[in-house]
């Protein structure tokens, strides 16, 4: 039997970590074209931190945020998803236009719900989903297949989905290298298949990759955001592609200006997440986890906090201290 209730970390209104409130909360009634989710891990993302911080105008508080999550159905509106199904979810609005991962309980429409079948542990499932779906979009945006010969040039690295790209870089035989404002952090990196680690100080990160690369990488891979992207359009090669992923430095370049930031040839694309959700990403999740089962991909699984511990964890991914994944368990 299900209980009336149920814990869950509310944001109770835009600010610092502590606008986090671990509360009682009524379990959510199933409803027509919605399910509910047992969840049982949840990865914790950056675009959280920017929706708690007030930075999504459309989110409205108290909210209960998470924007992914895995677990178990507990009480299900869809004949396809018995009780009992392991799934996975993300993105949708999750977190955002309605309560997310970042509770005991999630209710969540059906046609968001990745059923699985895996004998991983659930928090290194939890670090999959997102992070991986995003990096496997970014490399397929980005051109990149399989026995793919080429070079690749990750910057920001260290995030979650820039350790995620490079297990799958490594995976599919490509050279890559990965950059770290944090020297204490290169083992890491190198740990996880990058075969050149470079330390962005804030200074011109062309002398560092044309010593590795005179002509520069093939692709690049920029989850640092708005204010690296133009110099990611000089550093790769002419006729090379960047893919713009990440907003670690915020959504917009300001006095952007396409002709004349762009080299002629080269090609500028991006990947939201959003594009693997629900059925379009559920064989992509299905394979990764796959290979993580196998060992070919390694996820990073930085730390686990527990959900009463969640202003502690946003605290830490607020002040960059993760290298990988933090993962969230109620």
């Amino acid at each position: 039997m299900l209980s009336t209730t149920m814990r869950a970390a509310v944001c109770v209104r835009a600010g610092g970590p502590e606008v986090l409130e671990i509360r009682e909360l009524p379990l959510p009634a199933v409803r027509e074209g919605w399910s509910l989710v047992r969840v049982k891990g949840a990865g914790l993302n950056r675009s959280e931190l920017r929706t708690r911080q007030g930075h999504s105008p459309s989110v409205r508080f108290p909210r209960v945020l998470g924007i992914e999550c895995v677990g178990v159905v507990a009480d299900s509106t869809d004949p396809a998803l018995p009780e009992g199904t392991t799934v996975a979810a993300v993105m949708g609005e999750m977190g955002r236009d309605f309560d997310g991962g970042y509770a005991e309980h999630a209710l969540l429409p059906n046609s968001l719900l990745m059923p699985l079948t895996t004998t991983l542990p659930w928090d290194v499932l939890a670090a999959l989903p997102e992070t991986y779906l995003t990096a496997q979009g970014s490399l397929d945006a980005l051109g990149i297949a399989p026995g793919d010969r080429g070079r690749l040039l990750i910057r920001g690295g260290t995030s979650s989905v820039g350790m995620a790209a490079a297990s799958i870089a490594a995976g599919y035989g490509l050279k890559t290298a990965a950059t770290t404002r944090r020297r204490s952090k290169v083992e890491a990196l190198t740990a996880a298949g990058v075969d050149h680690v470079l330390v962005d100080e804030g200074g011109p990160l062309g002398p560092q990759v044309h010593a590795i690369w005179p002509e520069g990488p093939d692709h690049v891979l920029d989850l640092v955001g708005t204010s690296t992207a133009v110099d990611s359009l000089h550093l790769v090669r002419r006729g090379g592609t960047v893919c713009m992923t990440g907003t670690l430095s915020g959504w917009l370049i300001p006095d952007f200006e396409p002709v004349a930031m762009i080299p002629s040839g080269t090609k500028l694309t991006a990947f939201h997440s959003d594009n693997y959700k629900g059925g379009a990403g559920v064989d992509v999740l299905r394979r990764i986890v796959r290979e993580v089962e196998a060992g070919v991909y390694r996820p990073n699984v930085d730390r686990v906090f527990s959900l009463d511990d969640v202003v502690a964890a946003h605290r830490y991914m607020e002040n960059d201290e993760a290298t990988g994944k933090v993962v969230v368990v109620p």
